[in-house]
């Protein structure tokens, strides 16, 4: 049993920091229309609704997009952004005047981008089931607007995609569920001894 907690304690802390990863430096998860025009993780979906409401200040919302502003511009060989003008590398300046209608058609892309960003700053501390939920639930608002379309719309420039990195933030924040992860080794472990004897 104690090394099962190892184990589950062992895989959660990876998993947590490579979901965290992937969320706060914006790794390209989907591709959906937003307020900003396009948006490709779930961090830019939150920040230009929160931009759009007013619900946090400014300051803020520029400190969760920063690291990912460095890293994109790190990997594109490019001078470090200024924090100042952050938001208008990102298009978020006019953000406000874009109809809610935007957003409100694609809800579940919205709420699940909120429970994955809130689900990565928490992971930190302890892993939360938020995250997999939130994942769960972008990935399903992504294909049921996808998968009733036709062919020309899912090839155009406009298009909503998932990309393969979305598998690796599902399977990151599953398995940064400690508990959950815990009873699955127990119940593994159980089927193998088990194997042995017959």
């Amino acid at each position: 049993m104690a090394s099962s907690r190892k184990w589950a304690r062992f895989i959660s802390s990876i998993a947590s920091f490579t979901y965290f990863s992937l969320v706060i430096f914006q790794v390209p998860l989907f591709r959906v229309p937003c307020r900003t025009g396009t948006c490709k993780s779930p961090l830019q979906v939150t920040s230009s609704q929160l931009i759009a409401s007013e619900f946090f200040p400014e300051p803020v919302v520029k400190a969760l997009l920063y690291p990912g502003a460095v890293a994109a511009s790190v990997l594109k060989k490019k001078a470090l952004p200024s924090y100042n003008d952050l938001l208008k590398s990102y298009d978020s300046i006019h953000v406000k005047e874009v109809r809610a209608a935007m957003d409100l058609k694609r809800i579940e892309v919205l709420a699940g981008s909120y429970f994955m960003v809130a689900g990565a700053l928490m992971s930190l501390i302890k892993p939360v089931r938020m995250s997999f939920f939130g994942a769960l639930l972008v990935t399903w608002g992504l294909y049921s607007e996808v998968f009733p379309r036709k062919a020309a719309y899912i090839y155009s420039d406009k298009a909503i995609r998932i990309y393969p990195m979305m598998i690796l933030a599902i399977v990151s924040a599953f398995s940064s569920m400690r508990k959950d992860l815990r009873k699955i080794i127990h119940i593994c472990k159980k089927c193998r001894s088990k194997a042995k004897l017959v």
